[in-house]
């Protein structure tokens, strides 16, 4: 996921970046940390399903781990926008979710998501789950 750039007479490599859509502060902060120290992502973050989207489209981030369950703009018409957007219909999206125990492979696949992550989630293994769900 991460891309090449080139320099005058180098190649470094950019950070792999991740864009959080969650609306408890708590939890946007928490997956920050997880996925900064532990996956090496650099984070964007979003308090609600419009300013996800306006960040998805101007930042163009490698993926987006997205809250099902938020005020205004749930998580479903969030994805159901980023989907119809021609900037952002590419990036892939992971649902972060409390009723992520129940749902099944057919309705990932449907849905056109890489997987589901459940809350509360261990945020030691959060870096890894996002890695798994990506790969």
């Amino acid at each position: 996921m991460a891309g090449l750039k080139k320099g005058r007479n180098k190649i470094t490599v950019s950070a792999k970046q991740i864009l959080v859509i969650d609306d408890e502060d708590d939890i946007r902060k928490l997956t920050q940390t997880c996925l900064e120290m532990m996956g090496g992502w650099q984070v964007l973050t979003a308090n609600s399903g419009s300013e996800g989207l306006a960040k998805a489209e101007a930042n163009q981030p490698d993926a987006i781990l997205l809250d099902v369950m938020m005020p205004d703009m749930d998580g479903a018409t969030t994805l159901k926008r980023l989907q119809a957007n021609p900037v952002t219909k590419h990036i892939p999206v992971i649902l972060l979710t409390a009723k992520g125990r129940s749902t099944d492979k057919s309705l990932v696949k449907k849905l056109g998501i890489k997987g589901v992550i459940s809350k509360p989630f261990n945020p030691l293994k959060l870096a890894e789950q996002v890695a798994e769900a990506l790969s």
